[in-house]
C-alpha cells in the first residue's frame, strides 16, 4: 500500500491520499526479472529528417539500428505513424547479433503540401523496446506562375514609334521554377530584360520589359508565351495595341469625377483615392495640382508627370479638419490637355471629438499565487461622438489586456467590454498603468492597475510500501517517470532500509509516477514494482 502524505502549504494541511502500490517481489521470486546482460537496440541516426518534398515525388533516407547488448535481438515489427512515410528494405522478423547491425529504408512521399512527422517504432525482445525514431518532412507544392498583370494593354502607339510596359511573374508554388523559353506572337512586339533560362524561387517574382512598335495602323494583338517546368507549363499573357497615323489631342479624364468625404472627426483625417486618365492620342504633361483649402492635402502624385495616351496616375487626397465645419473646396490640375484646367469637386465636414471613458478608473486584483492568475472586467465607453480605439497597452508584463480588436469604432452613448488578467511572476506588489490611445479629445485614456503576488504553496508526496518478505534485502530504491509506465530515473540518493520515503521535488500542477525496487546483500536489484501516480494540485 502506498500513502501519499501531507502537502504543507504553510499553515495549510492537506488530507492524507492512499493510492495502492504492491511490491514486485525481489530477485529469484516467482514472475520477478532476473538481473544480467540482454540485448539492446540503438538506431543511427537518431531522427530523420527529410526536409522539403515536392507533393507528387519523394524522398528516402537510410537508417541502422544496431545491438548495443550482449545477445541475439528479434525485431518482430515496424510502423510508421503517418501515411506520408514508408519502409523497405526490412524483412521481419529479422534477427540481430549481439554488436551486430541491419539497415534499410525511409521514405518521404507527402500527398498534400505541409509539415508531416511521425514515429519509427520498432518493436522486438530488446530490453528497450520499442524503439522509437522520430521522423519529419514538408511537402511542397510544384512550382505555378503568375503574371502582373494579366494582360498588357498598350492603347493607341503611332506608327513608327513605340511604347513599353512593365511586367512581372511570379512563382506562387513551393518549388523553384526555370523558365526555359519566352515568344509573342506578333512581330509588333518584343521582349527585353528577361534571361534565359530563368530560375524564381518560391514566392519570388522576375521583371521583364514589353515593347510594342507597330509597323502599320490598326490593331494588333500577340501573346507572351513562357514555358517553364511549373505545374503550368505555358503561362500566357495576351498583348494588345493599336497603331496610329494621327495622334489626336491629349485629354485628362478624373474618376471619380468629385470626393465625398462625408464627416470626419477634428484631429483625424480620412484618405479618398482619386485617378486620372489621358483619354486623348498625345502626351498629356500635368504641371501642377492645388487644393483650395488648408484641410486638403494631396499625397502620391510627383509634379511634372507625362501619361502617354491611355496611361493613367492614382494619388491620393487627405481631408484633415481642424474645426467642425462643412468645408468645400476643388482640386485643380494644370496641364497641356485639351481640358485644362481639370476641376474635382473636394467635400467633407469636421465633426467635434468624442470622449473616452474607462471603467472602472482602478482595478484591484488583491493576493495571487505567483505563476497563478486573476481576471477582472473592464469597459470602455464613447460619449459626444464615436471615438476610434487605436492601441492598448500595459506598462507591465504581469497586467495583460485581452479580448479587443483594434483598431475598433466605439458610437457614442455605446461601450467595449475587455478584460484584465494579472499574472504575478515574483512576490510582493505589482503594479501597471493601461493606456488606451485613440483620437478622442481626451486621448491618451489611462486606468491604473494594483495587485499582490503570493509565494506558491510547497508540495510533497509521501510512499509507503510492504516489506519484502525475502531475508536477503538490505534496502529498497524508489524511481519515478512523467509518463505512465516509463521511463523512471532513480530519485533516492542512497539505499533506503525502510519501507518510507518522501519526494519533496515536485512541481505544481504536475503528473508523477512512482515504482520501488528491492536490493539484497549482494546489490542485486529486484525488477520493478506496480506502478502509483501522483497529481500535484495547482499550485
Amino acid at each position: 500500500m502506498v500513502i501519499f502524505g501531507r502537502q504543507c502549504d504553510w499553515a495549510k494541511v492537506i488530507p492524507v491520499v492512499l493510492l495502492p502500490l504492491l511490491f514486485a517481489g525481489c530477485q529469484g521470486l516467482a514472475g520477478n526479472p532476473s538481473p544480467g546482460n540482454s540485448g539492446s537496440v540503438a538506431s543511427s541516426p537518431t531522427t530523420l529528417a527529410f526536409g522539403n518534398a515536392q507533393v507528387g515525388s519523394h524522398a528516402s533516407l537510410s537508417e541502422t539500428v544496431k545491438n548495443t547488448g550482449a545477445s541475439t535481438v528479434t525485431i518482430s515489427s515496424a510502423s510508421v505513424g503517418n501515411a506520408a512515410y514508408s519502409i523497405s528494405g526490412l524483412t521481419l522478423p529479422a534477427s540481430v547479433a549481439a554488436g551486430q547491425s541491419i539497415a534499410f529504408t525511409v521514405k518521404f512521399a507527402p500527398n498534400a503540401a505541409g509539415s508531416a512527422s511521425g514515429n519509427l517504432t520498432l518493436v522486438s525482445d530488446a530490453t528497450n523496446s520499442p524503439l522509437t525514431i522520430p521522423l519529419s518532412g514538408t511537402g511542397v507544392t510544384a512550382g505555378n506562375l503568375s503574371a502582373n498583370p494579366a494582360s498588357l494593354a498598350f492603347g493607341n502607339v503611332q506608327v513608327g514609334s513605340d511604347a513599353s510596359l512593365s511586367e512581372t511573374v511570379k512563382n506562387t508554388g513551393g518549388s523553384t521554377v526555370t523558365i526555359s523559353s519566352a515568344s509573342v506572337g506578333n512581330a509588333a512586339y518584343s521582349i527585353s530584360g528577361l534571361t534565359l533560362p530563368a530560375s524564381v524561387a518560391a514566392g519570388q517574382s522576375i521583371t521583364f520589359t514589353v515593347k510594342f512598335a507597330p509597323s502599320a495602323a490598326g490593331s494588333a494583338s500577340g501573346n507572351q508565351s513562357l514555358v517553364s517546368d511549373a505545374a503550368n507549363s505555358t503561362l500566357t499573357i495576351p498583348l494588345s495595341g493599336t497603331g496610329v497615323t494621327a495622334i489626336t489631342a491629349g485629354n485628362l479624364s478624373p474618376n471619380p469625377t468629385s470626393l465625398a468625404f462625408g464627416n470626419v472627426q477634428v484631429g483625424s483625417n480620412a484618405r479618398l483615392s482619386e485617378t486620372v486618365t489621358n483619354t486623348g492620342g498625345s502626351t498629356v504633361a500635368i504641371s501642377s495640382a492645388s487644393v483650395g483649402n488648408a484641410a486638403y492635402s494631396i499625397s502620391g502624385l510627383t509634379l511634372p508627370t507625362n501619361l502617354s495616351a491611355g496611361q493613367s496616375v492614382t494619388f491620393n487626397v487627405t481631408f484633415a479638419p481642424s474645426t467642425a465645419i462643412s468645408i468645400t473646396t476643388n482640386l485643380t490640375l494644370v496641364s497641356n490637355a485639351g481640358n485644362s484646367p481639370l476641376i474635382i469637386a473636394l467635400s467633407g465636414t469636421g465633426t467635434a471629438p468624442g470622449q473616452l471613458g474607462v471603467q472602472p478608473a482602478s482595478l484591484s486584483f488583491g493576493d495571487v499565487v505567483v505563476g497563478a492568475s486573476s481576471t477582472l472586467s473592464s469597459s470602455l465607453s464613447a460619449t459626444g461622438a464615436a471615438v476610434t480605439v487605436s492601441s492598448a497597452t500595459s506598462t507591465s508584463p504581469e497586467f495583460t489586456i485581452t479580448g479587443l480588436s483594434l483598431p475598433a469604432v466605439l458610437p457614442a452613448g455605446q461601450s467595449l467590454p475587455y478584460s484584465v488578467t494579472f499574472t504575478p511572476q515574483t512576490s510582493g506588489t505589482a503594479t501597471a498603468t493601461l493606456t488606451f490611445v485613440s483620437n478622442a479629445s481626451n486621448a491618451p485614456t489611462h486606468q491604473t492597475a494594483s495587485g499582490n503576488g503570493t509565494p506558491p504553496p510547497q508540495h510533497s508526496v509521501g510512499l509507503s510500501w510492504d516489506a519484502s518478505s525475502s531475508q536477503d534485502v538490505v534496502g529498497y530504491n524508489v524511481y519515478r517517470g512523467g509518463v505512465s509506465g516509463g521511463p523512471y530515473s532513480k530519485i533516492d540518493t542512497s539505499l533506503d532500509a525502510s519501507t518510507n520515503y518522501t519526494d519533496n521535488q515536485v512541481v505544481a500542477g504536475q503528473t508523477y509516477y512512482y515504482v520501488a525496487t528491492a536490493v539484497d546483500g549482494n546489490g542485486v536489484e529486484s525488477g520493478y514494482s506496480n506502478q502509483a501516480q501522483a497529481v500535484i494540485p495547482t499550485p
